[in-house]
């Protein structure tokens, strides 16, 4: 059987954790600023692993990254 391929959106927007849950950085924050409250932007920084339906979907996009 020839090898499966990953998606090559899916390789640059997502990371697998050790414990096998999909890391991805957090959404809403490339434009539009100023209309967000500060709580918003404070809470929105960094990374956020993505629920169990969403990381279900990205997992079959990544077939060798479990």
């Amino acid at each position: 059987m020839p090898k499966m391929k990953t998606k090559s959106s899916a390789k640059k927007r997502f990371k697998m954790t050790a414990s096998g849950k999909v890391k991805c950085g957090q959404a809403g924050k490339r434009h539009g600023m100023i209309k967000r409250t500060t709580k918003f932007i404070r809470d929105a920084r960094g990374t956020t692993t993505l629920s169990a339906p969403d990381a279900k979907i990205v997992k079959s996009y990544m077939p060798y990254d479990r």
